[in-house]
């Protein structure tokens, strides 16, 4: 009697090997609403604003305006007052408003569309030693060193319409 281990096996027939796509992860999409401010002043002629810097493992350091979400019931206006007040100690009041800038970032599998609303303000009060944690150190800095220091191309752009905007508003 033949040993089952001697007989020759066929192979199933399979069909041709077609190429495979590996399944893509869906993200959701989702929504975010963010507000702030270019805080100015003027020193001995000189034009300055307020930069924040903060450390985040994603970004690492980055100088930014100050700028934040709003609470339950919060008009934009008072987004960017408390924030702002938060950020970096001042309190101010707002001038006018900004332009906006829009974004977007992935944060646990949800795809968001940011926009961040901005307001001209100038300080009424309060220092930069009650600024929250949120920033590792606040300061002032003319236009031209907050276009070098800055992290993004947004806010950069945002800095230079303000400056054109004083600019013009002092002639």
């Amino acid at each position: 009697r033949p040993h089952a281990l001697d007989r020759c096996r066929q192979p199933p027939r399979r069909q041709p090997l077609q190429p495979r796509t590996r399944a893509v992860a869906r993200l959701k999409n989702g929504t975010a609403t963010s507000a702030g401010g270019i805080v100015v002043r003027d020193l001995d002629s000189t034009p300055q604003l307020v930069l924040g810097r903060r450390f985040r493992e994603r970004d690492g350091e980055t100088w930014t305006l100050p700028k934040g979400t709003p609470n339950k019931g919060e008009t934009t206006e008072e987004t960017a007052l408390r924030e702002v007040r938060e950020e970096t100690g001042l309190t101010v009041r707002i001038v006018s408003p900004l332009d906006s800038i829009h974004y977007t970032f992935i944060q646990k599998s949800t795809r968001i569309a940011k926009t961040v609303h901005y307001f001209l303000m100038v300080p009424t009060g309060g220092c930069f030693e009650d600024h929250d944690h949120d920033f590792e150190e606040v300061r002032w800095v003319t236009f031209d060193e907050a276009a070098a220091m800055l992290s993004f191309d947004t806010e950069r752009e945002l800095v230079a319409l303000a400056e054109t905007r004083l600019r013009d508003s002092a002639a």
